[in-house]
């Protein structure tokens, strides 16, 4: 596996059209690749850009799929978002020229949109595509790349019913593609200006692509409900 990191212009809102911006940054993509774009630069693609005067706790009320009862130490929020906990909705200044980021509209649509027009520019179908956002993880310190929007490769690995060495067959067992790729990719880009919101992942060969995936079925398995969430008895009372 092979990963590169590409250097853009300072992209500010609206300055370019999506289009624009892969024909630029994406000469050619190869087989078994998948293509990762930082959330930030596909909201300011598509201008999700709010004055940094405007009231910050009415945009995480707005933004936030769930929201935190109340701060925490930090003066923050927990909030969910697309699925993932994320502080503030996901809602940032770095790198927004003084202004307030939002996270992408529907990053699982325009992760879709990005595939099907690489796929017809190129003859292409066996890659995928990825919308990477970071986030912080309990009981750790540091940023860490998520995926909030994919398409064109299965997210999960399943090892259910397959033998361990020993011969043991695994009961629960799923590898987390799609988060672990965006975890490599956000890595390779930066958190900070080093400019490199695209992230090539190339000769990949453990990816189950076509241009039909996810399923319906899949992106029902990858979601989970808080319910069916393992950590559910520890938050389950946090949010309003």
């Amino acid at each position: 596996m092979y990963i590169k990191a590409i250097k853009t212009e300072k992209i500010s809102a609206k300055s370019i059209t999506l289009y624009d911006f892969l024909d630029k940054y994406i000469p050619c993509i190869q087989d078994n690749t998948v293509v990762a774009f930082s959330s930030k630069i596909i909201s300011l693609i598509e201008d999700r850009v709010e004055l940094s005067s405007a009231d910050i706790n009415k945009l995480i009320s707005k933004e936030a799929d769930y929201i935190g009862k109340q701060k925490n130490q930090f003066g923050r929020y927990l909030t969910v978002k697309y699925n993932t906990f994320i502080s503030a909705a996901g809602i940032d200044q770095s790198n927004g020229n003084g202004n307030l980021i939002l996270l992408p509209e529907n990053p699982q649509k325009t992760a879709k949109v990005i595939y099907k027009y690489l796929s017809k520019k190129y003859n292409r179908y066996k890659f995928g595509v990825i919308i990477c956002d970071s986030r912080s993880t309990l009981l750790r310190i540091g940023a860490i790349g998520v995926a909030i929007g994919f398409h064109g490769f299965s997210p999960l690995k399943s090892y259910v019913g397959k033998p361990d060495i020993f011969g043991r067959k695994f009961q629960f067992e799923n590898a987390n593609i799609a988060d672990s790729l965006a975890a490599t990719a956000v890595f390779a880009m930066g958190e900070g200006n080093e400019q490199t919101p695209i992230a090539l992942i190339e000769n990949i060969d453990s990816v189950s692509f076509s241009k039909a995936k996810p399923s319906k079925n899949e992106l029902k398995n990858f979601y989970l409900s808080f319910e069916k969430d393992y950590f559910h008895q520890f938050y389950k009372n946090l949010f309003k």
